[in-house]
């Protein structure tokens, strides 16, 4: 059924009516239009449209201070934080879901690798042009050039997953952050920080409503719905970004992977299974695709939640609290530089 509310908000809405009924769906979920790039409710031909608007470039400013490790990917409410204990990740106070069932088995047989001819040629060319500037972003940043030089030469990213706990580093911890989206946020989704996306997996799943109330009413919620994770790594290990469907998603976009199709009424993946696309090849350097903290990822078509999964030394400290409203490009974390 959610579904097909899905396609709902795909609909087109005659253009006389656009006007008053976007106005109305404003007032009622408070957006604010006057940070809309485009303030023409006219040009938004159905509600998709409407959600997936941009705002003004000076909207959202990215704190981008040295000690500003990680900045929140999306407008929205912090629905919990913290350190993962025991391969488990809290979805709100007391209920918790299992790390490995999030990401899903790096040796599950659903795995689909490689990439499509087209849309490979297209990253490739847009993404590996300029090798220079990938050796300017590894090298600024911090970034390995490759994973035997981050967690030595037993293993890839996707083994990492698995078994992160024996692959952090002495000094490292690995935390979690979770951020809802309400159906008046901006929905687009940013990167948090400067970090290399090695690999895509797509869950099929359900597509419960992620409200505060339903996360914290529904055991597993997060490893329940479908959901889109990237992963790959920052200076500081393992950083990954997941972007959680729910009630009323059209679709999920990732703005530099055009074989994602998501929220698809007939399924060929089981609850709990997924596909998994590499970007390893769309740079013979940096081995990913390379963002940089504020950049622009990708977004919902309505609200949802987006899940961060990040290691980072022991001295990185929350500066957030539960059920804090926060912005894109705000601090969600800081480690203290030493001499």
């Amino acid at each position: 059924m959610s579904r097909l509310f899905g396609s709902f908000n795909e609909m087109e809405i005659p253009r006389v009516l656009r006007k008053p009924l976007l106005h109305v769906y404003a007032w009622t979920f408070g957006c604010n239009l006057d940070e809309m790039k485009d303030p023409d409710l006219t040009h938004y031909p159905n509600l998709a449209t409407f959600f997936y608007r941009e705002l003004r470039d000076d909207a959202r400013p990215v704190d981008l201070h040295p000690t500003a490790a990680v900045v929140s990917p999306s407008d929205g409410k912090v629905l919990h934080f913290g350190v993962v204990e025991q391969r488990e990740v809290e979805q709100v106070k007391g209920l918790t879901y299992s790390l490995d069932a999030f990401f899903g088995k790096a040796d599950d047989p659903s795995v689909e690798a490689g990439i499509a001819g087209s849309t490979m040629a297209d990253a490739t060319m847009s993404h590996s042009h300029n090798a220079a500037a990938e050796d300017e972003f590894a090298v600024v940043n911090g970034i390995p050039y490759t994973l035997d030089s981050m967690i030595g030469s037993t293993g890839t990213l996707e083994p990492a997953v698995q078994s992160l706990g024996r692959q952090l580093r002495d000094h490292e911890r690995l935390y979690f952050c979770v951020i809802y989206l309400a159906p008046g946020d901006y929905h687009r989704f940013h990167s948090p920080a400067n970090w290399v996306v090695e690999s895509r997996r797509h869950f099929a799943g359900e597509l419960y409503s992620v409200s505060p109330y339903i996360a914290r009413t529904i055991q597993n919620l997060f490893v329940l719905n479908e959901r889109v994770a990237l992963l790959g790594r920052w200076k500081h290990g393992f950083m990954s970004m997941t972007a959680v469907g729910a009630t009323n998603v059209g679709s999920v976009v990732i703005n530099f992977d055009r074989e994602l199709r998501t929220n698809l009424r007939e399924r060929s993946l089981l609850p709990g299974e997924f596909t998994q696309l590499s970007y390893k090849a769309l740079s013979s350097k940096l081995h990913g695709v390379p963002l940089s903290k504020g950049q622009e990822v990708g977004g919902f078509r309505l609200g949802s939640t987006v899940v961060l999964v990040f290691s980072a030394p022991h001295t990185f400290q929350f500066n957030v609290a539960p059920d804090q409203t926060v912005k894109m490009g705000e601090a969600l974390g800081h480690i203290p530089i030493t001499e």
